[in-house]
């Protein structure tokens, strides 16, 4: 006799769905327990009956296994995380990668190089590129001699002026010397003479005394 298959569908008799439910918790709780000491697996089985009842099982804890579970799905969204960052930066480096490719190109073709691929409208834009670039290289240019000159100029406007203290303190210098020495030469020429004429008192009392008569005493 050949076992009947019972269709998978919710069972409407009320005892029926329970004993159901009985046999089958069971059997899930044993095939559980072997699949745990067979394989050294960690698992935990929560089970809610129609009526609310709590059934579980589990090989160590079953508080344990959830933890393990949220611990395992924090370092999988981390993952996930960096996977995306990963994807991120590849992504970026392939756009700067491209866009070194493309300045790189650009610059060869503004010094005259790789122009073949170019058509007419391309070579205009080209020409209005290298017309502007240009045109600032000069206005910088200009800029610089402008601040060039300006610069020398001050220069030589602080030369002219440290040149005329110089002088200005050259000529009073000699202007000092030139007194000093001649108020020295007056003071030696009045010296000089001062030691060559005799005392006048000294001739007046020798006159006197031949006048008198007298004898002359030194």
């Amino acid at each position: 006799m050949t076992r009947r298959k019972i269709q998978i569908k919710k069972i409407e008799n009320t005892t029926a769905r329970q004993v159901t439910f009985s046999k089958r918790r069971r059997g899930l709780f044993k095939k559980a327990l072997e699949l745990s000491t067979l394989c050294d697996a960690e698992l935990a089985l929560i089970v809610f009956s129609s009526t609310g009842k709590l059934f579980d099982y589990a090989s160590s804890s079953v508080l344990q296994v959830i933890e393990r579970q949220n611990l395992e799905l924090k370092n999988l969204g981390k993952m996930d995380q960096l996977a995306l960052d990963l994807q991120l930066e590849n992504s970026s480096y392939t756009s700067l990668s491209n866009e070194i490719v493309e300045k790189t190109r650009e610059l060869r073709q503004m010094k005259g190089e790789e122009l073949q691929g170019l058509n007419i409208e391309e070579l205009e834009k080209l020409e209005q590129l290298l017309q502007e670039g240009l045109s600032r290289v000069l206005n910088a240019k200009d800029k610089r001699f402008v601040e060039e000159i300006s610069a020398l100029e001050r220069k030589v406007t602080q030369l002219m002026e440290d040149n005329r203290r110089i002088k200005q303190m050259g000529n009073l210098f000699n202007i000092k010397t030139h007194v000093i020495e001649h108020g020295r030469s007056s003071e030696s020429i009045t010296n000089i003479c001062s030691s060559a004429d005799p005392p006048q008192h000294h001739d007046n009392d020798d006159d006197t005394s031949l006048k008198l008569g007298l004898p002359f005493s030194n």
